[in-house]
């Protein structure tokens, strides 16, 4: 069984910055992926109409994020 939770992002008024640093788009051009300076990775779904929106946040790098890659199969 496959259960879908949905992520939520927890702060105060002021989002934390994201100083993009590093970017990826994947395969099925439907996400993009950021990496950051202040250490976050950032998933964006991209729609078919070219509209982006926030997906998920990850936490947990001291060091900028300055490159990503694509884990083979």
């Amino acid at each position: 069984m496959n259960v879908s939770v949905q992520a939520v992002a927890v702060w105060g008024k002021i989002a934390p910055s994201h100083s993009i640093t590093a970017i990826m788009i994947t395969d099925d051009q439907q996400t993009i992926v950021t990496g950051s300076q202040e250490g976050q990775i950032c998933l964006w779904d991209l729609s078919s109409e070219l509209k982006i929106s926030s997906k998920e946040i990850l936490f947990g790098h001291t060091a900028s994020v300055t490159c990503l890659a694509k884990a083979r199969e």
